[in-house]
């Protein structure tokens, strides 16, 4: 979506240019036409979208990478230091959906000249309020079963089996998106998942020192495995959303998606973990925490901000980009996650670990410069059609 937004900047910018050029023709022949200020002031104009566009798109990534990396190891923490209820851990994920209400009310308020446009095509409440409630559903699946993983497998086969939600991402797209796959993407998917399985095989003092329970990995396995699946399915549909029901990527509806979907999953996670009546075993569990009960409500608070900042950086990237880019950023924290350990856990890096965070960096530009070339010859292709347009009209 932001690519077509982007395109459509510089069919106008190559518009305006042309209009400059055959005025400017006709005022040398005697001709009537307007001066020169006029189309040199949109240019600017044009560039300054086009920053503005992608400074959104980076500080999105931020937000997923820094996002994921610290909740994934504030969710190992908890289970480390004596936490068992799995629920808990669901709720975290997506119950600090009360953050984003300053900023969606913000922009609810902020008069938009778009905003009359977007009113207008606006679908129904009640198709919006099942669009919030289905992805409010997966997202709650998808947070029980990554709980389950995290319990259930060291960090290493985790991190393995997390980086399959490319691949199965890549056949989402292909057939809801209608994403093109180049050989750089592919690329790009392959180095990724690569990079993510080193991690992995590095990690191999997680099993000894970490809290796993015995006899759980095939359960483990097969639950990460699905909430992989699910994750991705889960973007995709979100992406399809923005493009075929709201038909908007404005940050406002970013927000709005984000936090609707958000207190959906909230609340069928607070009644899961009331049903499954583990909320009476939340004081107990607070009292034996290792670390001590302050440790143990800040780290479900810093946990549930890291998510919500994550979430928020996915949707901002699905709706700006897509959600095949969004799932290969998230990738790339795969990697990130053993340098935060080092910086705030003292853990150690080896050339392993090097090696993996080259290898994705290798991949996400791979991604980049695809979709940069893939820009560049629309916008040329767009530009010949332009031209013939207005050759024909002389």
């Amino acid at each position: 979506m932001g690519e077509a937004g982007e395109i459509q900047l510089q069919i106008t910018g190559i518009r305006a240019q042309e209009a400059e050029d055959g005025h400017g023709r006709r005022a040398e022949l005697g001709g009537p036409g307007p001066c020169r200020p006029v189309a040199s002031w949109r240019r600017p104009a044009l560039s300054k979208r086009r920053l503005a566009w992608w400074a959104v798109v980076l500080v999105n990534i931020v937000f997923v990478l820094a996002g994921q990396s610290v909740a994934t190891l504030l969710g190992r923490i908890y289970y480390d230091q004596g936490g068992q209820s799995l629920w808990m851990q669901t709720v975290v994920q997506s119950c600090g959906t009360p953050l984003a209400i300053p900023l969606l009310l913000y922009f609810r308020t902020r008069p938009s000249s778009s905003s009359s446009s977007v009113a207008a095509s606006r679908p129904p409440i009640a198709k919006l309020a099942a669009i919030y409630a289905g992805l409010g559903v997966l997202l709650a699946g998808d947070n029980l079963m990554y709980s389950y993983g995290l319990l259930y497998l060291p960090m290493s086969t985790y991190s393995i089996i997390c980086a399959s939600q490319v691949s199965f991402n890549a056949v989402f797209s292909y057939f809801l998106n209608k994403e093109k796959f180049r050989a750089l993407v592919l690329n790009s998917v392959v180095l990724l998942t690569f990079s993510a399985a080193l991690v992995g095989l590095s990690h191999g003092s997680d099993g000894s020192d970490s809290d796993i329970p015995k006899g759980k990995f095939p359960a483990g396995f097969a639950l990460t495995l699905s909430a992989s699946a699910l994750y991705s399915l889960t973007l995709s549909l979100t992406q399809l959303a923005f493009e075929e029901v709201l038909k908007s990527d404005t940050l406002g509806t970013v927000l709005e998606v984000q936090f609707w979907s958000n207190t959906a999953a909230a609340c069928v996670s607070v009644a899961g973990l009331f049903a499954s009546g583990e909320w009476r075993s939340i004081a107990g569990e607070m009292e034996t925490y290792r670390k001590g009960e302050v440790a143990y409500a800040m780290t479900l608070a810093w946990t549930a901000v890291s998510w919500q900042l994550c979430t928020m950086g996915l949707m901002g990237l699905v709706a700006a980009v897509s959600s095949l880019f969004t799932n290969v950023i998230s990738t790339v924290g795969t990697p990130l996650s053993p340098v935060i350990a080092v910086i705030f856990l003292g853990d150690r890096i080896d050339g392993v670990k090097l090696v993996a965070m080259l290898i994705a960096v290798w991949g996400l530009l791979s991604y980049v410069y695809q979709h940069y070339l893939d820009d560049r010859a629309s916008a040329k292709a767009k530009k010949v059609v332009v031209a013939e347009k207005s050759d024909g009209e002389h």
